[in-house]
């Protein structure tokens, strides 16, 4: 066992507590939390006066391990553009833990991710959500998969009907695409359940990939920038009564009572950096305290490796500096990425019972650009020590 002692602890979904003690059990959890905690006989004790003890930061939206920190077509493993519509890809397939971005994450605070195919296909395959402490991705995984990926506006467009391949040219053509591959799920399913039991089932790869989103068993998750895009991402949801959650959201705060109105969840980013393609113009820090001041929680995302994962309490910081109010910028980090993601059993906040995914700062991340994560444990074992 292990005892953070003497810890400012933020357990987000309670109050924080100004100077307390968390025990690490055996197992990997955690398995006390409150003030002057007395351990058992053999416990290690860690004193952590002075600092700042958080849950395990959590992204909603990275490419972590698919897209690696090696600048060259090997390592780029994020997105199968040979056909515009691969719902079959499995992001847990393309993944390296041995990519030097989990151990850079990790010095970040960050314990856990949501990973998968990029948006250059209409349908680009799962997401799951990930531990980033580990060697074998099988032994990393919290929950397979979280989501199915599907992209809106210039990516597809760029990647086939600008350099001269093949549908989508335009955004007519995008949701035509989705729309027509939506109803074939939706006819497979319905040929299952009227198969002969004493005959061979009919099997598509692909179709059987979209059972889980037709079934409302996990959201799309949809790359849109623009206002129009989220905006035909809803149409689409509301067609066909599925689930979708909006990721980037860049336009965000130009339809922020639509949104809200609306209810899918919201992760935004990354509004680090320039604004390199055209659907960026209005990016700002600003979008996410708009959202949230219309009555929406939000996530904030890196988009790793847009953004290096281990900057995204940089990002929650620079939110709060344009309006964000800072507990929300903290569960926008930890607990609101981990509900979306389903995983809110186990992680994204300081509770007995879930994983000891803990990070321990030596100041406030959010308030200070000099923070560091000077202790971060995953299920109770050191990561960064």
């Amino acid at each position: 066992m292990i005892l953070l002692r003497n810890g400012r602890i933020k357990p987000i979904t309670s109050p924080d507590i100004p100077c307390g003690d968390i025990l690490i059990g055996d197992d990997g959890k955690i398995a006390a939390i409150g003030t002057d905690i007395t351990p058992p006989e053999g416990t290690e004790i860690v004193d952590v006066s002075g600092c700042l003890v958080t849950p395990g930061l959590i992204d909603g939206h990275t490419h972590i391990g698919l897209d690696e920190e090696a600048i060259r077509w090997e390592g780029a493993d994020y997105n199968e553009t040979s056909d515009a519509l691969t719902p079959n890809m499995r992001g847990i397939d393309g993944i390296n833990p041995q990519d030097e971005a989990f151990r850079c994450a990790l010095c970040g605070g960050v314990t856990a991710a949501v990973t998968g195919p990029g948006s250059a296909n209409v349908l680009g395959g799962t997401f799951l959500a990930i531990k980033l402490y580990g060697d074998c991705v099988d032994d990393m995984v919290i929950r397979d998969p979280v989501a199915m990926k599907a992209a809106f506006g210039e990516n597809p467009k760029g990647c086939y009907g600008q350099q001269g391949r093949k549908a989508p040219v335009t955004r007519m053509g995008i949701a035509a695409l989705l729309r027509d591959e939506l109803r074939k799920a939706k006819d497979y399913e319905e040929s299952l359940e009227k198969a002969d039991p004493d005959k061979p089932k009919p099997y598509d790869m692909k179709l059987e990939a979209l059972l889980p989103v037709i079934r409302r068993e996990i959201p799309l998750k949809c790359h849109a920038h623009r206002a129009d895009d989220m905006l035909t991402a809803i149409r689409i949801a509301e067609e066909f009564n599925i689930r979708i959650t909006l990721d980037h959201c860049t336009d965000g705060h130009l339809i922020a009572q639509k949104l809200a109105e609306k209810g899918y969840p919201v992760l935004v980013g990354p509004s680090l950096g320039n604004k390199s393609k055209f659907e960026l113009k209005n990016k700002t820090f600003e979008t996410p305290a708009i959202l949230y001041k219309a009555g929406m929680e939000v996530c904030l995302i890196t988009d790793a490796p847009v953004i290096p994962l281990y900057y995204l309490p940089l990002v929650a910081g620079l939110a709060v500096r344009e309006g964000l109010p800072e507990d929300a910028a903290w569960r926008a980090i930890t607990i609101n990425p981990a509900k979306v993601a389903g995983i809110e059993d186990r992680v994204g906040s300081l509770e007995v019972g879930k994983d000891a995914d803990i990070s321990v700062f030596d100041s406030d991340p959010l308030h200070s650009i000099q923070a560091r994560a000077v202790k971060v444990y995953v299920n109770g074992a050191a990561a960064v020590k």
